[in-house]
């Protein structure tokens, strides 16, 4: 148990620190602005599962998978750098996709348009971006049985405590005006953009990395 806690919370942090739910939360409340609490709960609790199951495949396989599809961390943060740069320019702009307009012939189908969110860009790879990923393999990836169940729990851990943030946390927006909320959307998107970007550069240095380190 002396080594238990510890642990615990060492990786924790690190999970915390990288994922981090409280900067996530305007985020989330920026995407979710015209969506009814019910699709808020349901687009919280699909992207925190989706951002699990993507964290626990690579605490258990991730290095395989990674060798196995010949894909590079650097890869992956300039594609995930490019997806959130444009959902953020998007938002930026004040522009509004089907996901907030949807049709009355296909109400199904809006219903999913407004659920995709969950997957891109909010679990991934928001939640479960290369950092987390990163993280989770460097705490799990060789290590003791022991080592890897803790990861898995402080992980899960901090899955509930942001469904608490992005639920919770938007009751201010009923305190405050529409132009507002449209003011912190926009604001978000370039935020959203600007993580995008470092996403970019971080993986175009990665690449970068790697030459030299071929040459």
């Amino acid at each position: 148990m002396d080594v238990i806690i510890p642990h615990f919370l060492k990786v924790f942090l690190a999970f915390f620190a990288i994922m981090n739910p409280i900067a996530n939360t305007p985020i989330f409340i920026g995407l979710t602005s015209e969506d009814n609490p019910l699709i808020k709960k349901m687009i919280a609790r699909r992207s925190l599962l989706i951002a699990f199951v993507v964290v626990l495949i690579f605490c258990l396989s991730g290095n395989m998978i990674f060798r196995a599809f010949g894909i590079t961390l650097s890869a992956f943060r300039i594609t995930g750098g490019v997806v959130v740069f444009l959902i953020g320019f998007h938002m930026l702009q004040g522009e509004q996709s089907r996901v907030h307009s949807p049709s009355h012939e296909d109400n199904q189908k809006s219903l999913e348009a407004e659920l995709s969110i969950s997957i891109t860009p909010l679990a991934i790879p928001i939640l479960a971006g290369p950092g987390t990923i990163t993280t989770a393999m460097s705490f799990s990836a060789g290590k003791s049985f022991l080592e890897l169940i803790i990861t898995i729990c402080s992980f899960v851990t901090l899955c509930f405590i942001t469904y608490f943030f992005f639920i919770y946390g938007q009751r201010f927006v009923h305190y405050i005006s529409e132009s507002t909320i449209k003011a912190i959307s926009r604001m978000m998107g370039l935020i959203l953009a600007v993580i995008g970007t470092q996403m970019i550069i971080d993986g175009i240095f990665g690449v970068i990395h790697m030459f030299q380190m071929q040459q």
